[in-house]
């Protein structure tokens, strides 16, 4: 890995953890030359780490005006969970129906590990907490080998703000989220398409309450 990598990459992990912390608080600037000035690096790095924050919805570039970090208003958090409940819905009705005992071990595996890393220390077990669950959700939805599909379902998807809402997350909100993924689980192996449904929509409108608390 280059040096401007390395640089890149810390200055990432520093700016997200920021927000994910709250230091960095929604619609607050985040200038290149101060946020530089403090992780010791130059700007082009912190210019990089920007870029790859605000594909994931975290910050915002503005044209002209830097960056800042996102803000979510009750309006965005509709249109994406109603969004992925609408797709979503389809895709686990369709996993339902064609699931084999290899998705569901791996189902199986994404959620043992989820409840494993709530015990774990540092920030970044959020990042792991969120990419086991985007594993978990591309799992089912891979399934009905439906790649349009998929494919619309990963633009509305906001990385972001799933890790976001893992982290201000209360221990019952978790262990609900925890819940519904074993529930989809079952009824993905009962090849009961109507409740695999009923879980997913549940799942994501609990989702969608939780982000507006992370959020607000």
């Amino acid at each position: 890995m280059s040096i401007t990598a390395t640089a890149t990459e810390r200055a990432y992990s520093a700016i997200r953890d920021g927000i994910l912390s709250g230091e960095y608080r929604p619609g607050m600037s985040l200038r290149e030359e101060e946020i530089a000035d403090r992780l010791g690096v130059s700007r082009t790095p912190i210019r990089e780490a920007l870029r790859r924050l605000d594909a994931e919805g975290l910050a915002e570039l503005l044209p002209h005006r830097g960056a800042r970090v996102t803000v979510w208003t009750d309006r965005d958090l509709d249109e994406i969970f109603e969004l992925r409940v609408q797709l979503e819905g389809r895709g686990v009705r369709l996993a339902a129906t064609r699931a084999t005992p290899e998705m569901l071990n791996d189902l199986r595996r994404y959620a043992d590990k989820m409840e494993q890393e709530v015990d774990q220390a540092g920030m970044d077990r959020f990042e792991r907490l969120t990419d086991l669950n985007n594993q978990f959700h591309r799992a089912i939805m891979s399934v009905g080998e439906n790649r349009r599909l998929t494919a619309a379902i990963g633009t509305v998807v906001q990385r972001g703000l799933v890790a976001l809402t893992f982290q201000l997350y209360t221990p019952d909100q978790l262990a609900r989220s925890f819940r519904h993924h074993r529930e989809l689980i079952d009824a993905c192996e009962a090849g009961d398409p109507d409740w695999a449904e009923a879980v997913m929509r549940a799942h994501l409108f609990a989702g969608r309450h939780a982000a507006r608390g992370a959020v607000g």
